[in-house]
């Protein structure tokens, strides 16, 4: 439906709402021209994606919400974040006499501290113009890739329902993001759940310099909603009031439990995509345009009628200007002054930027959740054993963390049918809690964002299955952008306690696009941890170690080894084992192989076969952080040779940044050059025999030891 303000509407609305909106529609707007000056300075590092012209639709949204709602947008955010901020602040209210109190200029003054990349800003600098987060105020972080934020939205707005709250979570997009995969799985997924998510589209008729009729046949974007069965409305985004009405429509829906919504809201941003250039000066717009649309500026709708309605004069409309601009040049004061080296330029103050040594921090937690656990390493037990099946243990240690921790939340396709999805591993989840297993649509990014999402919340678990490794292409915004991002880009603050579970299914014929091995694409992906377990009791406490971890982790199985029968502690599935800790399957003197997953079993064939005396070092942590340097190291030391042996392709290979590491760590002890046994450069084929020559097979390591065992007779 659409929706306009009427002079009946702006006749009973609260005086202390319109108030609310002037205060923060001039603060907004003082904000963005002092960020649009620095920029022109060259003051912003990176772009300067300015609001000015759209603050209407943000405000009007934003002003009535609640500290415990939600929100995050996208690139050009610093309207819906500064909106929300000052809705917690004030409760969306203003003294126009006195606008500007301690707490608002501390939120002006912050803001901008992040958006010029200082140590003052809520992230520590490291977010900047596009990535704006302040949780307490209920900013879950703004996006700089299209649509990126939608799916974590979703994850938000279902931790708020799953929480019994009548909460609800607003994600801010352009008309550019309508068309992104993304953004329509999950509004789909959103109403097939209903989640309580507004899907709040910014419509300022261009992304970039595209016009909206020139890429979609529908340009009333809102209308994407009749597929869903969302309900939707279009709306005058120039206008606040109308803008707040139509939000406040909407929010009763999604407080109900009814499910999403979408607003569509006719903004215009008066500048280019970036910096503080017209649209026409690149001529994709006329200047006429632009003029028309400045005649529907929001602040000067919202004074004329609160003039019309004798709540404002003109004195106090300059004085709330002045105000606005006068807290802009102090907190710009205290953050840039002077050049002494270059005379009328300015320049940031050197000491509020942040320290060249920090540059690392945050990109995973200190594991400090893991202090007080029961570890136990299975190569050392000595204890009672029985044996199961791999499978079998996978999902009893999955139905015994449902059982313990109500929330552990299972999701993924199938994984709510077929007894236990489509390998079994969700079986006792299934018996534990059906409620908390949960089959989504086949949508890997939105189903991956909105776990990524829920985990962000911090009152959930997810633990997202991917039915094949090579599905993460499909997803790889949010696992790579998103998920791995999310603690390091927000200044460190993020816990994201996710653990994504999917298998290499190598040699069962699904071919090129269902067989890959992961672990050399995510080991060079910042902020993953990374499991292998090549044994069900290593399985067992790699599993229960991620799932206490505050940081997202690949827990990465193998079909070879679902089926085998192997010991376990005997009714134990509660211990840890110790992060980054490798186990040393086999001693030796020659040689030091280093393999995960099944292959650590066709090493341990080989190296009999072969006859070499080789130290066999099963990894079970991969990621950078949580490598077992000290067995690897000490091993090398003794046998001065390394034989890395994994089972997938050449190029995505896990060895090539291992051997690299090992060769800059342990350069002196080694007497050859690091050697690989990897998979094909080609991707497993469909053909039996085509596929067997693309995957690393024990004769590939026989050669390979017998290679290096005559390298080193030769040194």
């Amino acid at each position: 439906m659409h929706l306009s303000a009427t002079k009946s509407d702006w006749q009973e609305a609260d005086p202390a709402l319109l108030s609310g909106m002037l205060g923060q529609l001039h603060l907004i707007r003082a904000f963005e021209e002092t960020v649009l000056e620095l920029a022109s300075q060259g003051l912003v590092h990176g772009p300067a994606h300015s609001s000015i012209g759209q603050e209407g639709g943000a405000v009007g949204s934003a002003i009535g919400l609640r500290t415990s709602d939600a929100i995050n947008g996208s690139h050009r955010s610093h309207h819906q974040f500064l909106a929300k901020a000052l809705t917690h602040l004030t409760g969306g209210k203003a003294d126009l006499a006195e606008l500007v109190h301690d707490d608002v200029r501390t939120l002006l003054r912050r803001t901008l501290a992040e958006i010029l990349g200082l140590a003052q800003g809520f992230s520590r600098g490291r977010g900047g113009s596009i990535h704006l987060q302040w949780l307490e105020a209920g900013a879950l972080g703004s996006n700089a890739i299209v649509g990126g934020g939608v799916p974590l939205a979703a994850g938000n707005a279902w931790a708020q329902r799953r929480a019994g709250t009548d909460d609800i979570t607003v994600t801010y997009f352009g008309d550019g993001a309508v068309n992104i995969g993304g953004v329509l799985e999950s509004m789909n997924l959103a109403a097939a759940w209903d989640l309580p998510l507004c899907l709040f589209i910014e419509n300022n008729l261009y992304a970039v310099a595209t016009r909206v009729g020139e890429v979609t046949r529908e340009d009333r974007l809102s209308a994407r909603g009749l597929g869903f069965g969302i309900p939707s409305w279009k709306v005058d985004g120039m206008d606040p009031l109308a803008v707040h009405l139509a939000t406040r429509q909407a929010e009763e829906i999604m407080r109900a439990g009814d499910g999403p919504v979408i607003i569509e809201a006719d903004v215009y941003r008066y500048f280019h995509q970036n910096g503080a250039y017209a649209g026409s000066a690149f001529g994709y717009r006329t200047k006429d345009e632009e003029a028309e649309w400045r005649l529907r500026d929001p602040i000067v709708k919202l004074e004329r009628e609160m003039r019309d309605l004798g709540l404002l004069d003109e004195a106090t409309a300059r004085g709330v200007r002045e105000q606005a601009q006068e807290a802009m040049r102090q907190v710009t004061g205290e953050l840039v002054e002077p050049d002494p080296e270059a005379g009328g330029k300015r320049r940031i103050r050197p000491e509020l930027w942040p320290d060249p040594a920090t540059v690392d921090d945050g990109l995973r937690g200190d594991a400090g959740a893991l202090a007080g656990a029961r570890t136990l390493d299975p190569a050392a037990y000595d204890g009672p054993r029985k044996t199961v099946r791999f499978i079998d243990a996978a999902s009893d240690v999955l139905g015994r963390r449902m059982a313990a921790d109500p929330r552990v939340i299972v999701l993924g396709e199938d994984v709510h049918r077929l007894g236990g999805g489509t390998n079994g591993v969700t079986k006792k989840a299934l018996q534990v809690a059906p409620d908390r297993v949960l089959g989504t649509p086949i949508s890997e990014n939105a189903f991956a964002g909105l776990g990524a999402g829920m985990a962000l919340d911090g009152r959930f678990r997810p633990v997202i299955e991917f039915m094949y490794p090579d599905f993460l292409w499909v997803a790889a915004d949010q696992v790579f952008n998103q998920i791995g991002k999310a603690r390091h880009m927000f200044g460190g603050h993020n816990n994201v306690p996710l653990v994504l579970r999917t298998k290499v299914a190598m040699g069962t014929g699904y071919g090129s696009q269902h067989l890959m091995d992961p672990a050399g694409i995510f080991a060079t992906s910042p902020g993953w941890r990374i499991v292998a377990p090549s044994t069900a009791s290593d399985y067992i406490g790699l599993f229960n170690t991620a799932m206490l971890l505050e940081d997202p982790v690949l827990v990465i199985e193998h079909v070879d080894l679902y089926r085998a029968r192997q010991e376990v502690p005997e009714d134990d599935l509660d211990y840890c084992l110790p992060l980054g800790r490798a186990a040393l399957r086999r001693t030796g003197s020659e040689l030091t192989v280093i393999s995960y997953l099944s292959m650590v079993h066709r090493a341990a064939e080989a190296i009999d076969e072969a006859g070499v005396d080789a130290d066999l070092i099963d990894l079970r942590w991969l990621d950078r952080a949580s490598i077992d340097w000290d067995t690897i190291g000490a091993s090398v030391r003794k046998t001065n040779g390394v034989l890395i042996v994994e089972q997938g392709a050449r190029g995505t290979s896990y060895g090539g940044w291992l051997a690299d590491e090992i060769q800059r760590r342990y350069f002196d002890w080694l007497d050859l050059p690091v050697e690989r046994v990897t998979g094909a450069e080609a991707s497993p084929s469909i053909s039996r025999v085509l596929e067997a020559a693309a995957i690393a097979q024990v004769d590939d390591i026989v050669a390979a030891l017998k290679r290096c065992r005559a390298a080193i007779g030769a040194v």
